[in-house]
């Protein structure tokens, strides 16, 4: 019994809902709206679907970004005899329906009586640009920038004015800057008042941003086209002139038929070859057609007989082209707008230039930096001692190293980079003093032999460093605070690990110059480079200063190696590829003078980048060139830019 007066409930309210829902809704101004376009809706075309959704989304009623939501997600449904339009969800016997003003629930209805909307992809993504405009002005600040990312990627007409209406309201000072850019950029666009764009351009001169130009480059498309008289609109061109050559102008005479096509060499082989006749061609012997002036010439009797096209002469296309008029016409803007986009684009390609030549010159100080570091540890065993240490590079191996063992035992990679630097240092001094009481001591003053010597530890190192940690390369990682890159616009930027090593190898030489210049190890350093025997008489012990010397060397290069292993890969043969650039740059710079080798690395670095820019796919070439210009260089300044003054100088 129970169950028979449940079905006739649910049956009376199929029946009676639909009234309720007519009586609930058709008066509603947002459902009076969507029945005005209800043909449209129901029709779900791409092509013609635009005024509905932009009437619902211009309408100003609260309740049309949540209609608008709710159709994307093919929540909306319409009843088949009244052309009521509701939200709905499935349920049990029937389909639950919600009123579409105020979303409130109307009751179950017989699913048969209505129709979903299943807008396809096309008509989801024309909802969504609409749902722009009510997203600019969304009290989340996160969905506000997504609004903005998505008029960035993809702008329509009516997001011109949808930016407009949400500037004045915008509280977050970042999303205002982008609101108005965004706006101006749309404004070049879309706006159809000239004025207004034209004062858009203006605002971008000197801009270096990637989306502004890819906003003004559509509007100076152009053709060049050629007539009697040049039309209003249009710029007229110069004939002859570096923007149409004299030889562009006449084959566009030749595309649009206004002059005969130009004869080429292989034409005239072929006619000339058609019109044999036994021995001859137009009377002429075809053995005398052996130049290039014998054929044209014999191409010209049959031009003349009207056998072939007529040759074109030098003075035949300059009198062609004095005949017309050629002009330059644009395509995509009026040529107001044109000429001021023009005008804007020139002015950014010249910022341009000039924040390219910036970013080279900081790459090259930032290159220079890093060959400083690397060179500074030798510019004190070579320059100062004279020793030729092949084993350099290595040393810089070893530092990288220590690091890596350091960073496995501190997981803290600020604190972890704190402790290797002094850790890297101590283990290459020691590794230095053990290789000069080992190998070095007993070669001064025999070069060659020094150099064989530390070639062969050089090697050795390298196996040594492949049977503790492998082949492959070991990390290095640099913190947190080290990621990025500090972005002065959109052409210039720098990382900020290249900023810690300059300033890494600031402080270097400003500690080297205190060791040498404030401390009594630098003033017996200085004495042993000038004279070891007056050094030696006046109590200073050479051995133990060459000894310290070599280990300071060393250990700053150790301290080079912890820097640039958290840039470059950390593998055994890492200190080959800074020891060619460290011993040229103590050479050039001057050997034994530590502002020598500040300037060999500052040339060194600015050469090397200069030499990239000009052929950037090839660094290997690069280099090359490089090491050949400092070879001429120092043929020329044989003791380097600046030359070691006194006794050592004369040894």
């Amino acid at each position: 019994m129970t169950l028979s007066i449940c079905r006739a409930l649910f049956a009376l309210l199929l029946f009676v809902a639909p009234g309720l829902l007519q009586a609930q809704s058709s008066d509603a101004p947002v459902q009076k709206l969507l029945r005005a376009h209800a043909e449209v809706i129901q029709k779900s075309s791409r092509k013609t679907i635009g005024p509905a959704i932009d009437a619902l989304a211009q309408s100003g009623l609260p309740e049309a970004q949540t209609v608008l939501e709710r159709w994307q997600a093919k929540d909306m449904w319409f009843n088949r005899d009244t052309g009521l339009f509701v939200f709905a969800s499935k349920a049990d016997g029937g389909l639950r329906v919600f009123d579409i003003s105020d979303g409130a629930e109307i009751g179950v209805v017989d699913k048969k009586d209505y129709k979903q909307l299943k807008p396809n992809s096309g008509i989801r993504g024309l909802i969504a640009s609409a749902l722009v405009q009510f997203q600019l002005n969304d009290p989340d600040p996160l969905n506000r920038s997504a609004a903005l990312t998505a008029i960035e990627r993809d702008a329509e007409p009516s997001h011109l004015y949808a930016l407009r209406g949400a500037i004045a309201g915008e509280q977050d000072p970042d999303l205002r800057a982008r609101k108005n850019r965004l706006e101006r950029l749309l404004t070049i666009r879309f706006d159809d008042d000239s004025a207004a764009r034209l004062a858009a351009i203006d605002s971008f001169a000197g801009d270096l941003g990637v989306d502004v130009r890819a906003t003004l480059n559509p509007l100076v498309a152009s053709e060049i086209k050629v007539s009697d008289t040049v039309p209003d609109g249009a710029v007229t061109i110069e004939a002859g002139s570096d923007e149409l050559t004299q030889k562009q102008a006449y084959d566009l005479l030749v595309e649009n038929g206004l002059a005969p096509a130009l004869v080429d060499d292989g034409t005239i082989k072929e006619t000339l070859i058609s019109n044999i006749d036994g021995d001859r061609v137009a009377g002429v012997q075809v053995a005398s057609l052996d130049e290039d002036a014998a054929r044209q010439a014999a191409y010209q009797l049959l031009a003349d007989q009207g056998l072939a096209a007529p040759l074109v002469t030098q003075d035949d296309i300059a009198e062609a082209v004095q005949q017309y008029k050629f002009y330059r016409v644009y395509t995509s803007a009026p040529l107001p707008v044109a000429l001021a986009a023009q005008a804007v684009l020139d002015n950014i390609a010249t910022q341009v230039a000039l924040n390219q030549t910036a970013d080279l010159v900081l790459d090259a100080l930032s290159l220079a930096s890093i060959y400083f570091l690397a060179a500074i540890g030798l510019a004190i065993t070579f320059g100062v001692m004279g020793v030729i240490n092949m084993a350099h590079g290595e040393f810089i191996m070893m530092g990288a190293y220590t690091g890596y063992v350091v960073q496995l035992f501190i997981p803290d990679l600020t604190l972890s980079i704190i402790v290797a630097i002094p850790c890297a240092f101590l283990v290459t001094f020691g590794a230095g003093v053990l290789l000069e009481r080992l190998v070095i001591r007993w070669l001064y003053h025999r070069p060659l032999e020094t150099l064989l010597a530390t070639f062969g530890v050089s090697i050795a190192l390298q196996q040594l460093a492949k049977n503790i940690f492998g082949t492959q390369a070991r990390p290095l990682t640099a913190p947190a605070w080290l990621d990025g890159s500090m972005v002065l616009n959109d052409i210039v930027s720098i990382s900020y690990i290249r900023i810690a090593i300059f300033v890494l190898a600031l402080l270097f030489l400003a500690l080297f110059l205190i060791v040498m210049n404030r401390t009594r190890l630098g003033l017996e350093v200085r004495a042993v480079t000038q004279n070891p025997r007056m050094a030696s008489s006046m109590g200073i012990n050479p051995d133990r200063i060459n000894m310290l010397t070599f280990g300071f060397g060393s250990g700053i290069a150790g301290i080079a190696g912890v820097a640039i292993g958290l840039y470059a890969k950390v593998t055994s043969e890492m200190g080959s590829d800074y020891i060619v650039q460290s011993f040229m740059t103590v050479v050039v710079g001057g050997v034994g003078n530590i502002w020598g080798t500040l300037l060999g690395a500052t040339m060194v670095g600015t050469l090397q980048k200069g030499i990239e820019w000009f052929n950037p796919s090839n660094t290997l070439a690069a280099q090359t060139y490089m090491i050949l210009f400092i070879i001429l260089f120092i043929q020329f300044r044989p003791r380097g830019i600046i030359a070691l003054k006194g006794r050592a100088a004369e040894a």
